[in-house]
């Protein structure tokens, strides 16, 4: 059945989105998801608390007692709103109708509903604050649900991507040094194992060298942890209640060995260097594979794990996932750092097939909202060899333009630019996304985002509920396009990036192609790149102008791409010269052209 979105005014370039067509390049889009490559994918991020509510009746979680018990208040930022997994599935129309063919969940594991101290509390509405590994949080329903949804999004070949948590729980152990809650970062060198409570401490744990784990039997060298006595069991599987499986050296300062060994605002940090914590986060997540039948995972937090930990994690997921039928599970980390040769280092040492792409974000922000010339962008590409698999696997990199975390992309454009007007506000938004849906990568859409939502920016800032929000905060966000109608398929960048998305699962080298930069300005103005795949004759030319007035240019091209027709703007049918085409690119608008390379 072809969803109802795909029947709306959006017409033939929509149509393509929904259906699967025959590829300019002349291969087929694959029927079956399974076969599908990370590269042909359009991911769709959602935070199911604030996307749609399918069943009110879980919104309290089945807690009884006040906000500070089950976390629904859905007047506050911070707090449960009602979205759920139900919610979700209703949706499939849409997010497929937008030309997403891969939905990125936040994490839907049981989290401690609320935590913080008095004054300073917020809820687990986004999934990262986990208790149960094994069992859906029951503010978003029941596994049933999750079984419901992955079975109808395969049904439409919608892929489904769990967003995982293995660097830490819910804050629940405790250090009797800190009342407070607020301890500061121990060092191993100050604070080894092997002594309590300092170097010059009484001797414990003794001939622990940091690998003979059966050695380390007490947690307490740094601080005294101890758990509530409410929360003693709270954490499923079991083992994860005891504190010698965490470090227990108080918060993170984000450098150094505390990068990997402190808490993260105080959430428990595991002790992914213990082989019972390996094992242990295989088997969980493994489950869920071996449950539902996933199709990839986003992993959290990534950098702030050992790289032993994930040289035996992610082999063991591939392996999972092939045992189950699934050979092309997509896995991803976040490492939040703009500088490709960091974001290279976890593909080359940590053994990451792909991280998430925070360069590309950073740069093309640069470029649409803060002026910056497109060479930019060419420098940030060049750096593609330095990945695990070198260009080619640059290809599998998610790309995207904002997240909950940071803010969205038209929050950037407006910080830059306050005074823009509404018809600039959205050409650079649309712009941004024709970066994102047309560049090496996977394109990463933040939900929202094609409502035109910018907000506040920041933490809690860019997490929006889809429809009826009671956050005056998000109430009053200027919105790109103008419309706050719910889930509209007529809101201008719904459009936009539908038709986008259409265009790149028509030509398989706009999703599978290498990418050849073929000009970037060093001032505001033209970017242009070549997809081409390997052995193959033909490209197609993507030309972006990033400046406020049009801009006629010479682009060097292949020698034998001759003829010329037009994907998406005004393209001219024949090369002016050999190996040169000449192009007009309206103000802040791209094309896209093609050459098969024969005559």
């Amino acid at each position: 059945m072809v969803p109802r979105a795909c029947g709306s005014a959006l017409g033939l370039i929509l149509a393509l989105a929904c259906a699967t067509p025959v590829t300019a390049g002349g291969l087929p889009l694959a029927q079956d998801h399974r076969a599908r490559l990370p590269q042909d994918e359009v991911i769709y991020f959602l935070l199911p608390d604030r996307f749609a509510n399918g069943d009110p009746s879980n919104d309290t979680g089945s807690i009884a007692g006040g906000r500070l018990d089950h976390g629904f208040d859905p007047a506050h930022e911070g707090f449960y709103h009602g979205g759920d997994l139900a919610g979700v599935t209703r949706r499939l129309d849409y997010i497929q109708g937008l030309g997403a063919t891969a939905i990125w969940l936040a994490p839907i594991f049981r989290n401690k509903p609320v935590q913080g101290e008095p004054g300073r509390e917020f809820a687990g509405s986004h999934g990262y604050w986990i208790t149960d590994f094994t069992r859906v949080d029951p503010h978003f329903g029941d596994n049933a649900a999750m079984h419901a949804l992955v079975e109808a999004a395969h049904a439409r070949g919608i892929k489904v991507y769990m967003d995982i948590v293995a660097n830490h729980t819910a804050d629940v152990i405790r250090y009797r040094e800190c009342p407070a809650n607020d301890c500061a970062y121990r060092s191993r060198a100050d604070y080894p194992y092997t002594r309590r409570g300092g170097v010059d401490g009484a001797p414990i744990n003794e001939g622990f060298d940091g690998s003979n784990f059966d050695r380390l039997t007490r947690p307490d060298y740094a601080y005294t942890p101890w758990v509530p006595e409410a929360e003693a069991t709270v954490k499923v599987p079991a083992w994860l209640n005891d504190p010698i499986y965490y470090h227990n050296r108080g918060d993170t300062t984000f450098r150094n060995e505390s990068s990997l060994d402190g808490d993260f605002a105080g959430l428990d940090d595991l002790m992914t260097e213990h082989p019972r914590v390996v094992a242990g986060m295989i088997e969980i997540f493994g489950d869920w594979i071996d449950r539902y039948k996933v199709d990839g995972f986003r992993i959290d937090t990534a950098r702030h794990v050992n790289p032993e930990f994930w040289q035996a994690f992610v082999p063991a997921m591939q392996a999972r996932a092939a045992a189950n039928g699934i050979p092309n599970f997509h896995i991803f980390g976040e490492v939040y750092d703009v500088d490709p040769a960091q974001l290279a280092r976890y593909t080359r040492v940590d053994g990451y097939p792909a991280v998430l792409d925070f360069g590309f974000q950073s740069t093309v922000t640069d470029l649409v909202a803060r002026n910056v010339a497109p060479d930019r962008l060419a420098r940030l590409f060049a750096a593609d060899a330095l990945y695990a698999g070198g260009e080619p696997a640059a290809l599998g990199l998610p790309t995207f333009l904002g997240n909950h975390d940071m803010g969205r992309i038209g929050h950037f454009i407006l910080t830059s630019k306050p005074d823009i007007n509404d018809e600039e506000l959205l050409a650079r938004t649309t712009l941004a996304h024709a970066f994102l849906m047309f560049s090496r990568g996977v394109p990463t859409i933040y939900y929202g985002d094609e409502q035109g939502f910018t907000g506040d920016g920041g933490y809690g800032g860019a997490r929006q509920n889809m429809a009826d929000t009671r956050v005056a905060s998000y109430a009053d966000d200027r919105i790109a396009g103008g419309s706050r109608e719910a889930f509209s398929t007529e809101a201008p960048l719904y459009r936009a990036i539908a038709e986008m998305a259409g265009l790149r699962q028509a030509d398989i080298r706009l999703r599978r192609g290498l990418q050849t930069v073929r000009f970037a300005a060093e001032e505001p103005g033209l970017f242009a790149v070549s997809r081409r795949l390997s052995g193959g004759p033909g490209e197609t030319l993507i030309v972006y102008n990033t400046s406020t007035s049009p801009i006629t240019a010479n682009i060097e091209v292949d020698a034998a791409s001759a003829d010329w027709s037009s994907s998406r703007g005004t393209c001219p049918a024949a090369a002016t010269a050999p190996a040169s085409i000449r192009v007009t690119v309206p103000a802040l608008d791209y094309l896209i052209c093609v050459s098969e390379g024969v005559r």
